[in-house]
């Protein structure tokens, strides 16, 4: 039987391949929604915090922030920027580090695509998230019409974008991002398509209650 290699250095030499300079991607427009959702005192749980960058926002915006990634490079670079802040690794597929309704915002900026079980994650949201808590959550988008343009523009574009030794592990459609929501038991999801022109639209950006 073959032993299939750990996830935890893959991840460790992504983020050490990333430049310490590097600005997230979509930085202001994510920042816009994240900040227009909390406000002042929420207890914050950025998920897949990275290096901080948004840690930092909410910190600045007078909320009280955990910080939770599988890699210690990025939670390095997170306790550089966020002197004194709370950066704690859970190991993949482990439950989170945070108590049962602990938080009243949960922030996953661009992390559902890099993870394998959604749904055992998203359970974990559940559980770590007070009654009446909010979920946010930025993904890129994959609706049709996007997917079409991508398929004119060839074969190496498609290969590029679906390329299996990327960190993207999941694509979601308004319809997939609503039902892998509601399926974890959020019964109040908005979803707005943004970026980019109609029909052609970079990402979306969710709340969940």
């Amino acid at each position: 039987m073959t032993t299939l290699p750990p996830v935890e250095p893959w991840r460790e030499a992504v983020w050490r391949a990333v430049p310490e300079d590097a600005r997230p991607e979509r930085f202001a427009a994510r920042r816009a929604f994240l900040l227009g959702n909390v406000t002042p005192g929420d207890r914050v749980l950025d998920l897949g915090a990275g290096d901080g960058a948004f840690a930092a926002e909410l910190a600045a915006a007078g909320c009280d922030v955990v910080a939770v990634d599988v890699a210690e490079e990025a939670l390095r670079r997170a306790r550089t920027r966020v002197p004194g802040l709370d950066a704690r690794k859970v190991p993949e597929d482990a439950a989170l580090p945070l108590d049962e309704d602990a938080v009243d915002v949960v922030w996953a900026g661009e992390v559902l695509e890099h993870v394998a079980d959604v749904v055992g994650l998203l359970a974990e949201v559940r559980r770590v998230l007070r009654w009446g808590g909010r979920l946010l959550v930025t993904t890129p988008a994959h609706g049709p019409v996007a997917l079409a343009a991508l398929a004119l523009r060839g074969r190496r574009a498609v290969d590029a974008h679906f390329d299996p030794r990327a960190d993207h592990l999941r694509f979601f459609t308004t319809g997939t991002l609503r039902e892998v929501l509601t399926g974890a038991g959020f019964a109040d999801v908005e979803i707005r398509a943004v970026g980019g022109v109609p029909l052609l639209r970079q990402a979306f950006h969710a709340v969940a209650r």
